[in-house]
């Protein structure tokens, strides 16, 4: 039996600061028009854009980490917004394609450059963005997004207390 730590735990303490990001950022962004999700978007299909990509809605939820149908959801209102444009692949009539318009990418660097700002702020006390310790912290939180979690098994009362 394992005496668990008198402090926080790891998740705990990850979905602490992923909390206070995100408000950090929606506020940061507000007078753009943005949510930091809304953000997750443009800013990706700025960089895949300046990368040479097109990407389909399924191939940026893959991207971002969130789930198709949210990245559906925000390519609406974004298109609603006239920020993105949403048009059919011509190699998969099931693919939506999206891109930045011109006022979208104008927003985009405007929110990347916002959003770097307070990145810094948030890591000054790692030593700021370029630090070896943001580095370290980078490197350590990339290695437990990589790493798979296994299918929780669901819990059926009538399985309680039996053994395989």
């Amino acid at each position: 039996m394992s005496k668990g730590s008198p402090g926080p735990t790891p998740g705990f303490l990850v979905w602490r600061l992923a909390n206070k990001w995100r408000v950090a950022v929606d506020r940061a962004l507000a007078p753009l028009g943005l949510t930091h999700a809304q953000y997750a978007v443009v800013a990706s299909l700025y960089g895949m854009a300046r990368a040479g990509e097109r990407p389909s809605q399924r191939r940026l939820a893959d991207h971002t980490g969130m789930e198709a149908l949210y990245v559906s959801k925000l390519a609406r209102a974004l298109e609603t917004a006239g920020l993105i444009e949403r048009t059919r692949d011509p190699r998969d009539p099931r693919a939506v394609q999206l891109t930045l318009t011109d006022g979208g990418r104008t927003v985009a660097r405007q929110a990347v450059e916002t959003v770097q700002e307070l990145l810094q702020q948030l890591l000054e006390p790692l030593g700021g963005l370029d630090s070896a310790r943001t580095r370290v912290f980078t490197d350590e939180l990339t290695t437990l997004l990589d790493a798979p979690l296994a299918p929780s098994v669901p819990t059926d009362e009538s399985t309680q207390g039996r053994t395989p």
